[in-house]
């Protein structure tokens, strides 16, 4: 379930409760008359079963709710409820497979910021890449994966091209453009300085540790387990359960291949330079295209979802148009 909490004007009041009221899969409805004072409002409560909740909202956001009030969402991870019980069964689908399309904004918009954070965890993740490079130990790779914070800027620009939202886009891909130059940067430095200091073997190579030569050696299996690990990333960002999320970092090989790209150059080792390109890119573009046609399948059963609403009561009772097929969602 998912529950809402909304500032409406008091004009268009009575048509949100007629909406949820009437419609099966919500419950709990409070209403408290005047209780918003900026924006000024009255103030609705209700749970939503979470596979009617972006129709639903959409329905609020063509009521103005949205523009002259608020709708804001929260996660319900546990309810004692025949009510609940009995609104779930009301929705059709599965909870588990039900996306809120507002959720998956609101996650992608934040992590597609280029801040301070974002760029310091891409300098560790490169430079724990470039010390497992060093070592060849697949540990410190692994490690490196589950640090890089790339992921985030990837699925906002997936998310913006499904949704042809070009404020996402352009924030993911300057995140990207900027943040993954930074880290290979650190891992070149810090490749000179270990060098220098005697650190590393001054005659040192890649191909000195077979265990983490996949890393600058991208193969057709590169592409096919870039793209599993896009669309079961895509997946867990839509999904109510994230916990999928880790095995996505850890399955693919982006942040391993920056800080390789860094190494190499450092070292002038242009052999492995090429093939930490290559895997960067191959990694990059497959994650992107698995991305965007999950998400897009996912999209478009939820505008299938959307125009089968558009003709149920709960939108005539409350003086919503039937049977047209605007969506109020982007």
């Amino acid at each position: 379930m998912v529950h809402l909490r909304i500032v409406v004007p008091a004009d268009r009041c009575g048509k949100v409760l007629d909406l949820l009221e009437t419609a099966p899969s919500t419950t709990n409805l409070v209403f408290l008359a005047g209780a918003a004072r900026q924006p000024k409002g009255d103030v609705v409560l209700c749970d939503i079963a979470r596979e009617d909740a972006s129709v639903l909202i959409d329905d609020l956001k063509e009521m103005g709710v949205a523009r002259d009030g608020s709708i804001s969402l929260e996660q319900i991870d546990s309810q004692l409820s025949d009510a609940a019980d009995r609104a779930e069964r009301a929705a059709y689908g599965k909870p588990s497979n039900a996306v809120v399309w507002e959720e998956v904004e609101a996650r992608t918009s934040e992590n597609t910021e280029l801040g301070g954070n974002f760029l310091i965890f891409m300098v560790l993740a490169c430079l724990i890449a470039s010390v497992g490079i060093f070592l060849g130990s697949p540990i410190l790779i692994v490690g490196a994966m589950v640090v890089g914070p790339e992921f985030g800027p990837l699925a906002g620009f997936c998310v913006a091209v499904v949704e042809r939202r070009r404020d996402v886009a352009r924030r993911s891909l300057a995140a990207l453009a900027i943040g993954f130059p930074v880290g290979i940067t650190a891992a070149c430095l810090f490749t000179l300085i270990s060098k220098a200091t005697g650190m590393l073997d001054a005659d040192f190579s890649g191909s000195m540790h077979p265990l983490t030569q996949f890393i600058s050696k991208p193969e057709d299996f590169s592409f096919i387990v870039a793209c599993f690990a896009g669309a079961a990333g895509m997946l867990s960002l839509t999904s109510a359960k994230s916990g999928a999320l880790i095995g996505v970092l850890i399955s693919v090989t982006t942040i391993p291949a920056a800080a390789n790209i860094g190494v190499a150059f450092a070292l002038a080792d242009w052999s492995e330079w090429r093939g930490a390109m290559a895997q960067l890119a191959v990694n990059l573009t497959a994650i992107v295209l698995a991305g965007v046609v999950t998400l897009s399948i996912q999209r478009r059963l939820f505008e299938l979802r959307r125009r089968r609403h558009m003709d149920d009561e709960s939108r005539a009772i409350a003086g919503l148009p039937n049977g047209s097929a605007r969506s109020a969602h982007r």
